[in-house]
């Protein structure tokens, strides 16, 4: 099958979206398939050989962050001579609702498209207000898929119609058999994401390490993402501040092994979360995970039964619950048993084929469409109309 995915965020910044078309790219290739993704991208980014660019992005405020898009008659003159040079099958458009590479796909594109949702904000104007500018191009996609239930509630209240829930997909196995770092075992808490990101909640985690540390004066907080550190550990006491370490951006190797190396990895995420891929990451990897109480989050972690959960934005309550796991190597290691078990569900595995299927069922529609409008044409040709 011939496959054209649109990934609506800048390739050269790392984001949940962009691993997902690239771990779903590489899936579909590993199976057989010729796989093509058009994706915002500088000119002096190094790109992997299924990847076009289309041109560079520009910051855009959007849910809550800001993100690299790419709008524009360039962009539109490189989404039509894409899709005129591709002969795709199927186009899976990400995203189809921003201002960016899908909603002008949706305009240009013909034959079937399946488009996925990943955005929660069910306080969303903007998506109303957009809505009709957006309704001729979301009237095209044959399929929809919602990455959560509170994704496909954003689409439902916003835009009408439906679609099937196909969560974020992860390969496990690359998670769950890296080898731990020793520098970063023992008694480590980890983090990862956009330090200067209020919404991915560090400040909420900062305000709970002075009491952790009381508590547990050993204890060490990793780090791992882009950002301002001296502004993170500004609220910090200078005795403290020694007790967390910044590792900066990381590899997609130096995750996963700092994923496998740490007591707990804690999510203290306020908001604007739909899924959220790095409790899957991290249960993959048999960390122990603590989460702030979002829905996305909830149902990731299976109602707490995969991971521990405190009321979003309360310090305390988080200071409380990660000295209670940190102190109980015993629930540490049932929660570990019991991720492992729940995150095959995630795996690239099932969410893939589920994803495949999505495909297979409407090129088969737009065959057989197709099949029928040359049937009733070559009626029509001899002055006969069908029964």
């Amino acid at each position: 099958m011939r496959i054209g995915i649109v990934c609506p965020y800048s390739w050269d910044v790392p984001g949940g979206v962009q691993f997902h078309i690239r771990d779903l790219a590489e899936y579909f290739i590993r199976l057989g398939h010729d796989v093509s993704v058009l994706a915002p991208a500088d000119d002096d980014t190094p790109l992997p050989p299924y990847v076009v660019s289309a041109g560079r992005a520009v910051p855009v405020p959007y849910n809550g962050s800001v993100a690299r898009l790419n709008f524009g008659f360039l962009s539109a003159a490189r989404v039509r001579r894409w899709l005129q040079q591709g002969s795709f099958d199927v186009i899976h458009i990400h995203e189809p609702t921003s201002p960016s590479l899908g909603l002008l796909t949706c305009w240009a594109a013909q034959g079937p498209i399946v488009a996925t949702f990943h955005t929660s904000n069910p306080r969303s104007r903007a998506m109303i207000a957009a809505y009709a500018i957006l309704q001729a191009a979301l009237e095209k996609i044959s399929a929809r898929i919602a990455v959560s239930e509170y994704a496909r509630r954003t689409l439902v209240e916003h835009l009408g119609g439906d679609a099937v829930v196909i969560p974020n997909g992860v390969d496990v196995d690359f998670f769950a058999k890296a080898d731990p770092n020793p520098e970063w075992q023992g008694d480590t808490i980890g983090f990862i994401g956009r330090i200067d990101e209020p919404r991915k909640g560090l400040p909420v985690l900062m305000k709970a390490l002075p009491r952790i540390l009381a508590a547990r004066p050993q204890t060490r907080l990793l780090v791992a993402g882009r950002g301002d550190e001296k502004e993170a550990v500004e609220g910090l006491p200078r005795e403290l501040r020694p007790r967390v370490e910044f590792l900066g951006m990381i590899s997609d190797e130096d995750k996963a092994r700092l994923l496998r190396s740490v007591d707990l990895y804690v999510a203290p995420n306020t908001g604007g979360e739909s899924f959220g891929i790095i409790l899957v990451e991290a249960m993959s990897a048999g960390a122990p995970v603590l989460a702030s109480d979002l829905d996305a989050f909830a149902q990731v972690l299976d109602r707490g039964a995969a991971g521990e959960l405190f009321p979003n934005e309360d310090a305390d309550a988080l200071a409380g619950k990660a000295l209670e796991l940190l102190g109980n190597p015993e629930r540490r290691a049932e929660l570990r048993e019991r991720g492992s078990v729940h995150v095959r569900r995630f795996d690239w595995s099932t969410v893939g084929a589920d994803i495949l299927s999505v495909y297979e069922t409407v090129t088969a529609g737009a065959a057989a469409v197709a099949a029928d409008d040359r049937t009733t044409g070559l009626w029509s040709r001899f002055g006969l109309a069908r029964d």
